[in-house]
């Protein structure tokens, strides 16, 4: 199937006289017929359902449409963006290891690798994205266990160059994380270039209403956890009766081990409620990706031509910085426009409180326009330099393109421009 019948009809197969839709199965529990069957299922927990802090057939059917638009072998959703990105880390490092990330990633991201993971012992080790291979090179340490980057960074817009990350990170025996939020699988697959594990905030164009924070981990299937360099995959895990990932689970040894392992321990899993209302926005996702990208790139351009705007980071414009890359890796750049206005903060703040149609809110990637001043708000706990690296100017706005008809989005900036 392609993808716009993929997130229309994978994940659930009805059968004859079920439900058409994917039915909320709101249990947090599941009964067995013997004492003996629930002892199999904690001796491995793929057998059947146990409880649903860690799967449910709604979220099941869910993990499956998104692992099938990525191309991996199997996913994990989580009850918001920031718990995929945590678990996606913690499935591979422990107290006294490192990863490398880059610099360009949200906000919230950068905070819980350079503080909250730091705090676990963990360590954040930050390069610029468009760092060279031997920059990236020197990074690396003898206890690095996993490489980060974003496909286009929220809010710098930079984009990342998957397949020089993804031949540097191999060439160390360590996998790939790519954050796909913005891009989605309608846009770009990192699995194809080479990414090993793909992470999601589904709170935002996956679900594209605004009504459920969520997030997901999808493996590829292609790594070798048996390279020496992942013992946790290959040795016993004795809170599993001795189970070995690799060798038990040799299809999707890292999904596994995150349910089997992490979920089960925090529970940072979604409701059914929250699955099926993702699952709706799924169905819609190729058709509102298109016409995002239409919109945006009409936006980047009248902003592009406007004399009260100093700069437009747009990877869709030509003369953008990323354009090769984007035209490399995506099939479009996606919803979501950073301006630096003239006149620093303070016309910022006039322009976008004149707003009437795109609304102030502290979300992105919504059928509805919306905006956002990132230094003042999702990145307000980074330092000056932080927000530097970041590729965040004080004055910049992040512009997070709706599905409204393309004349009332530009009519509405036109008007708050001259308030300015």
């Amino acid at each position: 199937m392609r993808d716009e019948t993929k997130c229309i009809h994978s994940g659930y197969s009805p059968k004859n006289t079920e439900p058409k839709q994917v039915p909320i199965v709101q249990s947090t529990t599941y009964v067995f017929d013997s004492t003996e069957d629930v002892g199999d299922v904690f001796d491995d927990p793929t057998k059947a359902l146990i409880y649903s802090r860690f799967a449910n057939p709604t979220v099941m059917a869910v993990e499956k449409k998104i692992a099938e638009l990525e191309g991996g072998v199997g996913a994990l959703c989580t009850a918001s963006g920031q718990a995929a990105s945590l678990i996606s880390i913690l499935n591979l490092c422990k107290a006294g290891d490192s990863f490398i990330s880059t610099t360009q990633i949200y906000g919230g991201t950068f905070n819980l690798f350079a503080v909250s993971l730091k705090n676990l012992g963990i360590e954040c080790i930050f390069v610029d994205c468009d760092a060279d291979e031997e920059t990236i090179n020197r990074a690396f340490k003898p206890n690095t266990k996993a490489v980060f980057g974003e496909t286009i960074a929220n809010p710098a817009l930079s984009v990342f160059d998957i397949e020089k990350f993804a031949t540097i990170a191999h060439a160390h025996g360590v996998p790939l994380i790519v954050d796909n939020t913005f891009a989605t699988p309608i846009l770009c697959k990192p699995i194809a270039f080479g990414a090993d594990i793909v992470v999601h905030s589904t709170s935002k164009y996956m679900d594209g209403h605004a009504v459920q924070v969520g997030g997901v981990i999808v493996d590829s299937g292609r790594f070798d956890w048996a390279n020496g360099k992942f013992p946790d995959f290959t040795e016993p895990d004795e809170s599993y009766h001795g189970i070995s990932y690799v060798n038990d689970y040799s299809e999707a040894p890292y999904i596994i081990k995150a349910r089997m392992q992490l979920m089960r321990d925090y529970g940072a899993y979604p409701s059914a409620n929250s699955a099926f209302l993702l699952n709706l926005g799924l169905e819609t996702l190729a058709v509102r990706m298109e016409r995002y990208c239409s919109n945006a790139i009409q936006v980047a351009k009248y902003f592009e031509a406007s004399d009260k705007i100093e700069k437009v980071s747009y990877p869709g414009l030509e003369r953008d910085k990323y354009y090769p890359l984007t035209q490399k890796y995506l099939k479009g750049a996606s919803g979501v426009i950073s301006i630096i206005i003239k006149g620093g903060k303070e016309n910022a703040v006039k322009f976008m409180d004149s707003l009437k149609l795109a609304t102030i809110e502290v979300h992105v990637a919504d059928i509805r326009t919306c905006v956002l001043h990132p230094a003042s708000a999702t990145h307000r706990q980074l330092t000056e330099e932080q927000l530097v690296a970041a590729g965040i100017n004080p004055g910049m706005i992040r512009f997070s393109v709706g599905l409204e008809s393309i004349e009332d989005i530009i009519e509405d900036i036109e008007q708050s421009l001259s308030a300015i």
